[in-house]
């Protein structure tokens, strides 16, 4: 089973926004970079390692935030 963690529910564990419309408005505008690319999909899957960047915030993702999914 892969395990991973969507990206607008990393960034609300992560307090960026205080709602989960505040975080898709934060993705869609164009300013969160995944591994140095500007991602806009909502729901891309995030797995441990992976670089997360909102203006001058960076994140990397743990392990400890990764769900197994079926």
């Amino acid at each position: 089973m892969p395990s991973y963690i969507e990206l607008n529910d990393f960034l609300k564990i992560n307090n960026v926004a205080a709602t989960g419309g505040k975080v898709k408005i934060i993705i869609r505008s164009g300013i969160v970079k995944v591994n140095g690319e500007i991602e806009t999909r909502n729901r891309k899957k995030l797995v441990p390692g992976d670089k997360v960047q909102i203006e001058e915030r960076v994140f990397t993702v743990g392990p400890e935030v990764v769900r197994e999914h079926s």
